[in-house]
């Protein structure tokens, strides 16, 4: 998986269907394919950033298992 606002590989698994880009320190999370990315404030919340993504960059495809 590469982060889509960066392109880095550099993603880390914080929980259930929740990542953190190590690069551009955005988090993000996982349903029914499709990511929401979030920007982490200072105060600990988050502030959504879906908007500046067009929808086909936020679709994962899951591979069968």
């Amino acid at each position: 998986m590469r982060c889509p606002n960066c392109q880095s590989k550099d993603i880390g698994k914080i929980g259930t269907n929740q990542y953190y880009c190590w690069n551009c320190f955005v988090e993000m999370s996982l349903s029914k394919g499709k990511l929401s990315m979030h920007q982490v404030e200072e105060d600990g919340s988050l502030s959504s950033l879906d908007d500046l993504f067009e929808e086909q960059d936020l679709q994962i495809e899951m591979e069968a298992q």
